[in-house]
């Protein structure tokens, strides 16, 4: 897989690195040539100084014709701009950006051309919710520009789901439970699974769906 990183911070390094010790090919792309200069030649990684806002520079890499565009750079505008390019200049499969302030996480989506989105303080609350929080609903991660999220109940006592299969939970359309986690195991749901009080169920639902739906069909009533 061909994936461009823009942004050579310690987030964009770590990441190209690790991606390029998975075998893929990397292009990790900053504007700042003495910092690109100064980096260690790693297998796997071309390292280029340019501006990864430009259209001319993304051409001459040819942005096109890779998989994957991350744009991890510390200033959201110009993330919300790679992005942008990324998928209406070039037409890359799968574009990843990352949210440095949590109140600009709106702005990336679809329209700005951002397939996945990733803030890292809410990555980190809906974590420490899902430790200490049981029996309510916790949103853990944002897909798809917005369209689609990843939520996690863990079952009280008094939930509505307890001793209920999966197939019989009456989840509105555009929800599904993906997995349960059960006694520090994985669980691959099925219609007939039948949940417990404790279990974590995850559900992906689509934007359509509302918090409320799911928590009165998988929360304890108070």
């Amino acid at each position: 897989m061909r994936v461009a990183v823009a942004g050579a911070g310690k987030v964009g390094r770590f990441l190209a690195e690790d991606l390029a010790s998975s075998g893929h090919d990397v292009i990790l792309i900053d504007k700042d040539v003495d910092l690109v200069s100064s980096l260690d030649p790693v297998k796997g990684i071309r390292f280029v100084a340019a501006d990864a806002c430009e259209v001319a520079s993304l051409t001459a890499l040819d942005i096109d014709q890779v998989d994957v565009m991350v744009a991890v750079t510390g200033d959201d505008e110009d993330n919300l701009v790679i992005s942008l390019l990324a998928k209406q200049e070039f037409a890359v499969p799968r574009v990843i950006a990352r949210v440095n302030h949590p109140k600009n996480h709106w702005l990336f989506n679809e329209s700005w051309g951002v397939d996945v989105a990733v803030s890292t303080p809410q990555i980190l609350a809906g974590l420490v919710e899902e430790a200490v929080s049981v029996g309510v609903l916790v949103r853990l991660l944002q897909f798809e520009g917005g369209n689609t999220r990843l939520v996690e109940v863990t079952l009280a006592e008094g939930s509505p789901a307890e001793s209920q299969a999966v197939g019989d939970l009456g989840l509105p359309r555009g929800a599904t439970v993906v997995a349960i986690v059960r006694d520090a195991h994985v669980v691959v749901p099925r219609a007939d699974t039948i949940l417990d009080r404790g279990d974590e169920v995850l559900i992906l639902a689509s934007a359509t769906i509302e918090d409320d739906e799911i928590r009165e069909l998988l929360a304890a009533r108070p």
